[in-house]
């Protein structure tokens, strides 16, 4: 039986090498499909291979950062990477470790590292999610450019644009800031890490399919922007990583190398369209109002893991109306402010409020709506079932890769995961089939199992 060190070494990229397309869109050789011209990125260079060991220090000098270094880490990316990386930066200049204690991403964390990053020039994040995005936040806002080792599969958005970050009355958005001068992936270091981070990643790139039909039937229905091409940059990669799905589980590089390519393409799809609605719709909403409304039910789950369960649940649902050659018909929306207030609390409930008002349907639109449906249901049907995969393949996969697959893996309450699912549309302005399950009646059932 081979080793893990064996199974390790025989990691196969694919040809190119792991950074094949990625290296022809930075260098502005890769033409957009939809607008015919050159691809334009906001990043200088990105490397993944299956070992940086020695390279830290030239790949962030070929950036030009600054002279005077600042490695931001929490305890555990820390002894993963970060201290081989400060170490080896001291050849470029002075070096201060950052190191958080279980660092959170919020305004108050924010506003802390501003002020601890004051004296550095240069900002070398180390970490996944959390040290990500405030590090991203931080320079966003203070103008420095900064790069970023990844410690862990564990996210896409260490080549987003965007930031999650919650805001001071709790809630939880994403945030415009900046993208990394550089990206650099071990993929040693992050096949090392604990496995349920992979499977964290694994899970967030399993929601292309239900994110995908979401989309475009709010593109259908409601005229929102839609784009293909995220799903073009992704497609070929997204297949290879499904047939390794049991090598995340199995810390296995090559697994790991094709679902850090996915996490990276996808995240570059935030930078061609200007919005996260690709890889992100009712999936990350259920997700989202856990970490935000759970309170002391939070089991304390990544993201990652939440997305998962949450994209069975929406393959389910979309399956309910998929399986229908009847269209949906939708009633005026049913959404009580009142209730939100008493759920989210009076601040969150009013900026929620505000922000959902256009999928907000009186009679006359649910009327339009209809209309809509009517006319295209035959013909959406086969659009939407061209996204699919089959719910049992999406519980395979995500069971081969280790993640959870119910609220009880998560170690979370039934009811607080029913209430997400029946309230998470009230969070943001992103129509899908929660909304348009709601509206026509049936999600309360869903929810509680009996549709």
């Amino acid at each position: 039986m081979e080793t893990a060190s064996q199974q390790n070494t025989a990691a196969c990229a694919p040809e190119g090498g792991w950074a094949v397309l990625i290296d022809d869109i930075l260098a502005g050789n890769w033409i957009n499909p939809e607008t015919g011209r050159p691809a334009s990125v906001p990043y200088e260079k990105i490397a993944i291979a299956e070992s940086l060991d020695g390279a830290e220090a030239d790949l962030v000098a070929s950036l030009g950062l600054g002279e005077r270094y600042a490695v931001v880490s929490d305890a555990a990316t820390w002894d993963a990477m970060g201290g081989r990386v400060a170490s080896a930066l001291k050849s470029l200049g002075p070096v201060d470790a950052v190191i958080l204690d279980h660092p959170h991403a919020d305004m108050g964390a924010v506003s802390a590292l501003t002020e601890r990053l004051s004296g550095a020039d240069a900002v070398i994040a180390v970490g996944s999610g959390t040290i990500n995005d405030l590090c991203k936040f931080v320079t966003g806002r203070t103008n420095r450019r900064y790069a970023v080792f990844a410690t862990a599969a564990s996210m896409n958005g260490y080549t987003s644009t965007t930031a999650s970050i919650t805001l001071e009355n709790g809630l939880k958005v994403s945030l415009p800031s900046h993208a990394p001068a550089g990206f650099f992936v071990d993929l040693a270091v992050t096949a090392a890490a604990p496995r349920y981070l992979s499977a964290a990643g694994f899970a967030d790139c399993l929601v292309r399919s239900v994110a995908q039909i979401d989309w475009w039937m709010s593109h259908r229905l409601t005229g929102s922007l839609y784009s293909s091409v995220p799903y073009i940059l992704q497609g070929a990669d997204e297949r290879a990583l499904n047939a390794r799905a049991a090598g995340i589980a199995e810390g296995r590089i090559e697994a790991n190398g094709y679902l850090h390519r996915v996490l990276t393409l996808c995240g570059f799809g935030v930078s061609f369209t200007g919005m996260s609605n690709h890889g992100s719709m009712g999936e990350h909403q259920i997700s989202h109002y856990i970490d935000c409304f759970a309170g002391e039910n939070h089991p304390g789950t990544l993201h990652g893991q939440q997305v998962g369960v949450a994209t069975l649940t929406m393959a389910r649902l979309q399956r309910v109306f998929l399986d229908s050659d009847k269209p949906p018909v939708v009633r005026p929306t049913k959404i009580d402010p009142s209730e939100m207030a008493r759920r989210m609390g009076d601040d969150i409930a009013a900026q929620c409020y505000a922000e959902i008002q256009p999928k907000i349907f009186d009679a006359a639109s649910a009327g339009e709506i209809n209309e809509k449906l009517s006319e295209l249901w035959p013909t959406l049907r086969r659009e939407l079932e061209a996204f699919a995969l089959p719910v049992a393949e999406m519980e395979r996969l995500l069971r081969d890769a280790g993640g959870p697959m119910t609220a009880a893996d998560l170690g979370l309450p039934a009811d607080t995961y029913r209430e997400a699912v029946l309230h998470c549309r009230e969070m943001r302005n992103r129509y899908t089939f929660l909304d348009i399950a709601a509206d026509a009646g049936i999600l309360e059932d869903f929810a509680a199992g009996k549709a």
